[in-house]
């Protein structure tokens, strides 16, 4: 599914995949904030943007989802690092569990590595329950497959709430502002 890739300096190039998610303040400048972050730290290739309903307690706004893809030199504890200080430096404040955020950056995937650790486990532990995660990281990875279980097969897709912007009349103007910036693209074979 995913292969690391080595530079001319024999540095190890990992690709990963993060799960980006809003629901407060302005949604959209959040995760732009975060995949201009992202792409400081490695190269980046962007899903499509999602809306969805809050997991968790009701009495939120819906949030605004997406997944990037980032080739880094970052052990995994290092990027979590790095994402937690990108939250942070958007003002994320964790008031309650599964509650509003301004951002939310989740390492869904770091390689193939299998990794538990007290501060980290990869794959991220709801994945295969979390169609606002499933649907954009298939965007990026069709054929994916997490141990032996096809992403596409995940149960969580027949039942799935979020729902590409693009697809959403009333968001085109959160569409068209998320592509805005064609670094931000996903390449055009998804159109």
């Amino acid at each position: 599914m995913i292969d690391s890739t080595h530079s001319s300096q024999d540095q190890i190039h990992h690709i990963c995949y993060i799960g980006l998610g809003s629901n407060l303040g302005d949604r959209l400048a959040y995760l732009r904030f975060a995949i201009k972050a992202l792409s400081e730290i490695g190269q980046v290739r962007v899903s499509r943007l999602y809306a969805s309903p809050p997991m968790g307690p009701q009495d939120q706004p819906d949030y605004l989802n997406a997944v990037v893809e980032l080739v880094t030199t970052l052990s995994p504890l290092a990027l979590l690092d790095q994402l937690q200080a990108i939250e942070q430096d958007a003002g994320r404040v964790r008031k309650r569990h599964w509650g509003e955020r301004t951002l939310d950056l989740d390492l869904l995937l770091y390689d193939q590595d299998q990794i538990q650790h007290p501060r980290l486990n990869v794959p991220h532990v709801g994945l295969m329950e979390r169609d606002f995660v499933v649907l954009p990281l298939l965007d990026l990875l069709p054929q994916a497959t997490v141990g032996e279980v096809r992403l596409s097969d995940v149960a969580c897709l027949q039942s799935a709430t979020a729902k590409a912007v693009s697809d959403l009349p009333v968001q085109d103007a959160i569409q068209s502002a998320w592509f805005q910036d064609e670094s931000f693209m996903l390449a055009k074979r998804q159109a």
